[in-house]
Order: C-alpha cells, then structure tokens, then sequence
C-alpha cells in the first residue's frame, strides 16, 4: 500500500471507527489486517497467532459471547458459550458435540487482533483472529449485559488476555 493510500486509510478510521472493517476493506481493496492496523493506536493491539489455543481456551471461560463470522456471501452470529478446545489433527478442535463445535486450521492464524471502539454508537471489544491472507477468520464479542452495556467481568478478562498476548507499548 502506498504511503499516501495508507495515510488515507488512517484518516478514514480516525474519523469512522466505528465502521465496518470488511466493508472498508473491500470498498479500498486492502485486506482487513491493514483496516484494523489503520485504527487509531488506543483502539487495536495485535499479539502473535501461535497464541491461537490459548486465547480460544481462556474465552472458553468468559461464558455467553457472540462469535461473528463475516464473509462476502454472509454474515454468521453464534451467541452462546464457546467450548474449550485441542490440538489434534492439525486443528484446534472445539468439544463439544452439539451448539457451537467444529475444526479451526488454527496454524492459519497470523495474529490476535484486540479491539476496543464504538460501534453503534455503544462501546464494543473484540478479538479478531487474523488469518496469513490478512483476513479475519473471526471475531469474538465481548458480551452485553440486560442494559446492553459491556459485561463488565468479560472486560476485564479481555484486557487480561490483552495484556498477556499483546502487551500495550510504553509510550
């Protein structure tokens, strides 16, 4: 990406970011990897994809989230608990037999991206798991409680996850 296009792309996200990542994405043919690094530095902090089990087994803990799963054709919300899982096979293997399970090509995931912005105009956090493309494979919600504000036990789970797998940088 050219520096002045970069430079662009930053300034779009300072001024929307709250919008859409693989809408912008698509609409500047970039992938969604450099949409989430355009966010403004106080909103995005990226750890390393060897993380993948880790962090997926330490979400296993948080209890009701929403994982998002965002391509061209659809849009996949699963609310819910998401299962503890293993390596096997050359997947990280989510057990459970029934509500949300399956094999996740974990050695695909590049980076963990942490994301705190407003969407909607509400606050929202989430993970990415970023794929070697510069993809999202997927996103993990913090949750919302009955007034629809961030639970605030999660929060606290994902800036401790944060801060272990993608520590802030002194300033």
């Amino acid at each position: 990406m050219l520096s002045t296009e970069l430079a662009e792309l930053k300034a779009h996200m300072a001024d929307n970011p709250g919008a859409v990542i693989e809408d912008v994405a698509r609409e500047r043919k970039v992938a969604p990897r450099a949409v989430l690094e355009a966010l403004p530095d106080t909103m995005v902090r990226f750890g390393p994809g060897g993380e993948f089990a880790a962090a997926m087994n330490d979400v296993a803990q948080w209890g009701e989230v929403t994982l998002i799963v965002h391509t061209d054709d659809a849009i996949f919300e699963f609310t819910g608990s998401v299962p503890a899982g293993e390596i096997g096979r050359g997947y990280f293997n989510l057990m459970q037999p029934k509500g949300l399970h399956g094999h996740l090509r974990h050695g695909r995931c590049a980076a963990i991206a942490f994301v705190e912005r407003p969407f909607m105009g509400k606050s929202s956090a989430f993970i990415a798991f970023i794929n070697v493309d510069g993809g999202i494979m997927f996103k993990v919600f913090v949750g919302r409680d009955e007034t629809r504000a961030l639970r605030s036990d999660q929060l606290q789970r994902f800036h401790a996850l944060a801060e272990r797998i993608a520590p802030a940088r002194a300033a």
